[in-house]
């Protein structure tokens, strides 16, 4: 009989699954997200006017690459623990569905955000 599994506790399996889980959630509450492959990378290969960017678009190839570095390093937290960096990874993948849609990040989960 093999060991069990060890839990996941790396900071990017947690920023693995709070992606999956945000993508999952969209992908079944809009249908335009369900072929849209949702995808992480370390760094963008260049900065943009904006600074260095959180995620990248490809419409043409139903692509959303969340980029975990910036993410993580460059985003203000007020409270620092695993339910806010989770709260925070999902914003960033809300965000960037909401441009791929080219909607308010608001629109795409109501029942997701009713208690703030």
């Amino acid at each position: 009989m093999r060991p069990p599994l060890p839990p996941i506790d790396t900071r990017v399996e947690r920023f693995d699954v709070a992606v999956g889980g945000a993508a999952e959630y969209l992908r079944g509450a809009w249908p335009e997200l369900r072929d849209v492959s949702f995808e992480i990378g370390r760094l963008p290969r260049d900065a943009d006017a904006d600074g260095i960017p959180r995620w990248s678009i490809d419409r043409a190839a139903q692509r959303i690459v969340m980029y975990r570095v910036p993410i993580e390093r460059l985003n203000r937290l007020h409270r620092v623990d695993d339910t806010h960096r989770r709260m925070m990874i999902e914003g960033e993948v809300f965000r960037a569905a909401a441009e791929y849609l080219d909607r308010d990040p608001w629109d795409l989960g109501p029942d997701r955000f009713r208690f703030f």
